[in-house]
């Protein structure tokens, strides 16, 4: 039940609309009786007992019931669809909003195309129970009931007749609401599969192509495609057994009619303008019947999928924002670690981690790849939270701080750069919209990008593909680094962010960052020339700090570092000392 009161709790906020929609429903209905009754007075008294007159006078009620009957229908059906777009409007929202709230725990646990398909193929079932199945439910059970009550006015006899039809169609209404559940969620799941599947697919394009895997995709996808068609047809089978069952007892009313009213009339119980009246009523029940299964149907994908959606939005973050949090406008950048560990299910990622950075020094993070490097920086943007110890920033608990004001304090060019569909100044200018130009030049700049921008078609205007499709890795890297030097934040982090550049282009990028005296740089790299000039070096191995200190002393230790530093540098060293530079 809770996932039917949480989808009520946006529903509720529209419930004038919907009662104003069932009232109109309701005149619709009540005016679907008035054909019927009119044309058996037609026939017992216009035609039995030749009163003329009284044709003209009702053949113009039956017009003006029709009239009105299509007037309120058309309001009622806007009504109702304007009321379905407001609730998904605000249901949608909702949701995004609870996704911009989750963790990377969050996003590691479910697939980007399941999280999709809750945003558009459930959201879409959501909206057509608010737009359709509602009136059409309530609509079709009204003109059941007032089709029984009309017929008991004719003949009390004749209504008994046909009440043994309806526990027939109740029970048939149970046996297969208990069935289609299971069907529409087979349907929903084989639906986000193939929706994962097609969105990475579409994503990995060009590594398909790279590797002229086509027709082994094509064959995944062909196995994903059957997997959700069968869904569907398992369905369509079960609909194949019970839609034709109430379409039998819809008929069977006609049967009852013919033989009941038939014997009847004979023996002049009734009239025959009473029979024709029973006739006009007889679509009443008949559509109903012939519709019990449709209505199940779309009830029953209505529940799966707000089951779907809720349980998906009522997960909780594991990292939340405190209660109280502590305040703080502006950062020093002062940074330390204090006997920090931090475990994912069940494996040691890093262990008793422990340093300190004073403000404005730069600190550089080496090691082997799986080392723990961008774990290190994740605990401090708080992405995750430590096992154990503490991670301080200015000397208060990250877990204290307000999120937003900890990590509007960070610049973070990531190892894995996301560019938007948008133009290079709006990537830029991502983390401040409301920037100058001058602001946007001026970082791009810092980060070596400002020329080969200048080379694009439109500059500064020129439209990047999807995640920065059309640009080289070094391309990206730089502005994706721009974009985090916007900011001008208190503490920034490079992961890996020189990686895809050149030496030369690395030398004068990291000149540029060596002007950056207000922020806290921590530069994660594999290469020893982007971290050689940093105050402080860390160096991990399996999650632990095996060396640390500057440059010049790691070598004298003639460790880990020395060992990594001799591989890149050796042969250089070697030449520079014999005097050929």
């Amino acid at each position: 039940m809770a996932p039917l009161k949480w989808f009520y709790s946006f529903l509720q906020k529209y419930n004038k609309s919907i009662v104003k929609g069932l009232f109109l429903t309701t005149i619709v209905s009540l005016l679907a009786i008035v054909t019927p009754y009119i044309s058996g007075n037609i026939v017992d008294v216009v035609i039995e007992d030749k009163k003329y007159n009284l044709l003209a006078p009702m053949i113009i009620v039956i017009i003006t019931a029709t009239l009105l009957r299509g007037l309120c229908r058309a309001a009622f059906l806007m009504t109702f669809e304007t009321a379905s777009q407001n609730v998904i409007f605000d249901m949608r929202e909702f949701v995004y909003k609870k996704f911009q709230k989750e963790d990377f725990s969050f996003y590691n646990r479910n697939r980007t195309g399941d999280l999709m398909s809750r945003q558009t193929g459930d959201m879409d079932a959501i909206r057509k129970f608010v737009a359709q199945t509602l009136y059409f439910s309530y609509e079709n059970i009204l003109l059941f009931l007032l089709a029984l009550i009309m017929i008991f006015t004719v003949s009390v006899k004749l209504a008994l007749c046909m009440f043994l039809i309806l526990p027939f169609t109740a029970l048939t209404t149970l046996i297969q609401f208990k069935h289609v559940k299971s069907k529409f969620s087979n349907i929903r799941k084989h639906f986000a599969l193939l929706n994962t599947f097609v969105q990475e697919n579409i994503s990995g394009n060009r590594v398909v192509k790279a590797f002229a895997k086509e027709d082994y995709e094509m064959e995944k996808f062909t196995i994903e495609n059957e997997g959700y068609m069968e869904a569907e047809l398992g369905a369509a089978r079960m609909w194949s057994i019970f839609i034709p069952i109430f379409e039998f007892l819809s008929n069977a009313l006609i049967i009852v009619l013919m033989l009941a009213g038939g014997i009847m009339a004979i023996r002049g119980e009734i009239s025959l303008g009473n029979m024709f009246t029973v006739n006009g009523y007889l679509w009443m029940l008949n559509n109903p019947l012939k519709q019990a299964g449709w209505i199940i149907n779309d009830l029953q994908h209505m529940i799966t999928s707000v089951e779907r959606v809720y349980n998906t939005v009522n997960e909780e973050p594991e990292i939340k924002n405190p209660k109280k949090p502590v305040r703080k406008e502006h950062f020093s950048g002062m940074i330390e670690f204090k006997n920090v560990s931090y475990h994912a299910e069940d494996a040691d990622i890093i262990s008793d981690i422990n340093f300190k950075v004073k403000p404005g020094q730069s600190v550089g993070i080496i090691g082997a790849t799986g080392s723990g490097k961008s774990t290190i920086m994740n605990l401090l943007c708080r992405f995750y939270d430590v096992a154990e110890g503490e991670v301080l920033v200015d000397g208060i608990n990250v877990k204290n701080l307000d999120l937003y004001e900890l990590r509007d304090s960070i610049g973070m060019a990531m190892q894995d750069v996301f560019l938007f569909s948008d133009t290079i100044e709006g990537n830029i200018a991502y983390s401040r919209p409301d920037c100058s130009f001058d602001d946007v030049v001026r970082v791009a700049k810092i980060a070596n990008a400002h020329n080969f921008i200048l080379d694009t078609p439109d500059g500064y205007d020129t439209i990047i593909g999807e995640r920065g499709m059309g640009l080289s890795g070094g391309q990206k890297q730089r502005i994706s680094l721009a974009r985090a030097l916007l900011k001008e934040p208190s503490i920034i982090i490079l992961d890996d962010t020189t990686s895809a550049v050149d030496m030369e282009t690395e030398s004068l990028i990291q000149d540029e960052l060596g002007r950056l005296k207000n922020s806290t740089v921590f530069i994660i790299a594999h290469r020893i020339s982007s971290i050689k000039d940093a105050d402080l070096i860390l160096v991990l191995d399996e999650g632990k700090i095996i060396e640390q200190g500057t440059h010049d002393e790691l070598l004298a230790q003639n460790g880990y570092y020395a060992t990594v530093f001799s591989h890149q540098y050796g042969e250089f060293e070697k030449i520079k000392k014999g005097g050929v530079f």
